[in-house]
């Protein structure tokens, strides 16, 4: 089902069904024009072409009830080809500036927001080339008013495409940009990123009101949480199971639904919302997303790994617990390779975007502990649709058990063809995998960074050290300050750029070859990689707070004591391995207990060999 770069067509569990009406346009014009002035109704009756909403083309707006002198946010999506233009004329005939954002494919999106609106009916129109495919028109009442209630919506095709569009303009910035934020109430209190930033008018994401909402997700609530915020501005149902957390060799199973179909809209609806979200942080955690590929009784369900399945909102579970959620593809051009970006959330509540690799999703060939891969949330409609409803439902992305007979090497073959369609040279793919591996080690620097500071806020207590393969899974400050899991992937991370030239010879189908034979492209990437490897460099604070660097070189070299750096009553020399003869140790003054030091050694196999243990 993937297509070439420039060619569009209507894929097949799209466009969505139609949505429930929520009123005809001229219902809502009339409405308008009941309190506005006889320059609108001039130009309702001037106007030549009657404005028609669209099956394929939805145009949404926010918030739920417009006021004038309120920013009214637009956002047109479609699915089955990109948007060229939206514009949008006040009441009295007059354009609006509205210089439309364009973003995503598939589900394509421009977004534009009218920052002062009069009362009255305004009409917003989008093209694509040249022509109308959609237009809507929308009452903006007097200031201080309140609209009456829109239809019900459900999860259709176009509600999933919405929910897909807000996901990406929440996390969107320019590719080599950083994103994070700590915790992820900051993204949603941003109205130049959340579409529905105080959408029912309430205050509600304020980030100075008393009523603000406080969101704080880690990895395994951060879908759950952005599923349940979206379903509450726009009162759809939302679900989720109860789950256990596998063992034995078997994925976790989970039980019966906990389904919420209607929201409170007017007074008490913020402290609904935030009860709710408490009762998904105690409900959900790691083994919700590790469920079996095949198994009904789930809230997340396996995709095809195909360009049009792998939407904005798609999770990413790998077998041993971390969840990642797609928020943006980043088309390859002719100067630039393609990327695949995410989002996960950690134990210390930061929220960042991450790039697709090897290094950060992790996929394992034995799918009968667990089910890895790429899923979709299975939607509440009002109850959670059925592996089988799902096969062909239209307008939603199809259950799929593709990934559950692929091997890690075929998994991670199929994304690079997907982010790079026209194949990499062997030097940029090289380019491409020292800087992921670099943006990993810079995550590591804040996550370590943290770890200091709790220890120094705090008088340098001891962390508690859980034993077994609990260090990979538990609660307080080791989750929030220790880094096994980083650390595990960290060094995943150095084996795949140190994979990388044997890789080309398994794979030239994935290279620009430029014909040069797959073993001659090998010995360019080992050539290219010493120089490379000297020239970029990370730097950390040391325990007297002067920084020190160290290039990617360096911290290859350090991998055997990397294996045994990840607790955080160790001074942050040891955490980046730091020999005890260097200068680069001397400010070294904090040391973990003996006891604890006995069980990383007794650990450090799991780190050498990059297998967690069983559960």
């Amino acid at each position: 089902m993937t297509f070439a770069a420039g060619a569009h067509r209507r894929d097949r569990y799209g466009p969505p069904r139609a949505a429930r009406r929520r009123r005809s346009a001229a219902l809502v014009l009339a409405a308008a024009l009941a309190g506005a002035g006889a320059g609108d109704t001039a130009w309702a009756a001037a106007d030549p072409e009657p404005c028609r909403e669209s099956a394929e083309v939805r145009i949404w707006t926010s918030p739920r009830s417009p006021r004038a002198g309120t920013p009214l946010r637009v956002l047109a999506v479609a699915e089955n080809a990109p948007l060229d233009d939206l514009t949008a004329h006040g009441p009295d005939g007059s354009l609006i500036p509205a210089d439309p954002n364009p973003r995503g494919g598939p589900p394509w999106s421009l977004d534009a927001t009218i920052p002062y609106p009069a009362p009255g009916a305004h009409r917003v129109d989008v093209r694509r080339a040249g022509a109308g495919v959609a237009c809507r028109t929308v009452a903006v009442g007097p200031a201080g008013a309140r609209g009456a209630a829109d239809d019900p919506l459900v999860w259709d095709g176009a509600t999933e495409a919405l929910y897909a569009a807000w996901i990406e303009r929440l996390f969107d910035a320019p590719p080599g940009e950083d994103v994070a934020f700590r915790p992820l109430h900051e993204a949603l209190r941003d109205p130049d990123r959340n579409f529905l930033h105080d959408h029912l008018g309430l205050g509600e994401d304020d980030a100075g009101s008393a009523t603000a909402l406080v969101v704080t997700p880690d990895c395994a609530d951060l879908p759950y949480v952005l599923r349940a915020y979206f379903a509450w501005k726009l009162d759809l149902p939302v679900a989720y199971r109860p789950c256990d957390r596998g063992g034995a060799g078997a994925p976790p199973r989970c039980g019966t639904p906990v389904v919420r179909t209607r929201w409170t809209r007017g007074a008490g609806a913020r402290e609904e919302f935030q009860r709710f979200h408490h009762a998904l942080k105690d409900g959900v955690h790691s083994g919700n997303a590790r469920a079996a590929l095949a198994a009904e009784a789930t809230d997340f369900y396996p995709v095809l790994l195909e360009r049009d399945a792998l939407r904005p909102g798609t999770i990413f579970a790998d077998p041993y617990g971390h969840t990642l959620m797609i928020v943006k593809w980043v088309p390859q051009t002719a100067d630039r390779g393609g990327l695949l970006l995410a989002v996960d959330a950690q134990p210390d509540l930061s929220v960042g975007r991450k790039r697709f690799w090897e290094g950060n999703f992790l996929f394992g060939d034995d799918t009968v502990a667990a089910g890895p891969g790429f899923k979709a949330m299975r939607p509440a409609a009002p109850r959670p649709l059925s592996n089988a409803a799902l096969r062909d439902a239209n307008g939603f992305v199809p259950f799929s058990l593709e990934q559950a007979a692929m091997t890690a090497d075929a998994f991670y073959a199929r994304m690079a063809k997907l982010i790079n369609p026209d194949g990499l040279t062997p030097a940029a793919a090289h380019a491409e995998t020292l800087a992921a591996l670099v943006e990993q080690l810079e995550a590591r620097v804040e996550s370590v960074d943290r770890g200091e500071e709790y220890v120094h806020a705090r008088g340098a207590p001891t962390v508690a050290m859980p034993e077994g393969a609990a260090i990979f899974e538990t609660v307080g400050p080791w989750e929030d300050y220790a880094t096994p899991s980083r650390d595990m992937r960290v060094l995943i991370a150095m084996n795949v750029l140190a994979d990388l030239p044997e890789r080309i010879v398994r794979h030239p189908e994935l290279y620009v070859l430029d014909g040069t034979t797959p073993a001659e492209a090998r010995a360019t990437v080992e050539r290219l990689h010493g120089g490379r490897a000297a020239e970029r460099s990370i730097t950390y604070t040391r325990s007297d707070g002067s920084p020190w660097t160290l290039t990617v070189a360096d911290v290859l070299a350090r991998r055997p004591a990397l294996e045994m750096a990840y607790n955080p009553n160790d001074c942050v020399e040891i955490r980046w391995g730091a020999a005890e003869d260097s200068a680069e140790y001397a400010p070294c003054r904090r040391h973990a207990p003996a006891a604890q030091h006995a069980r990383m050694r007794a650990y450090r196999p799991w780190f050498r060999e990059t297998r967690r243990p069983p559960r």
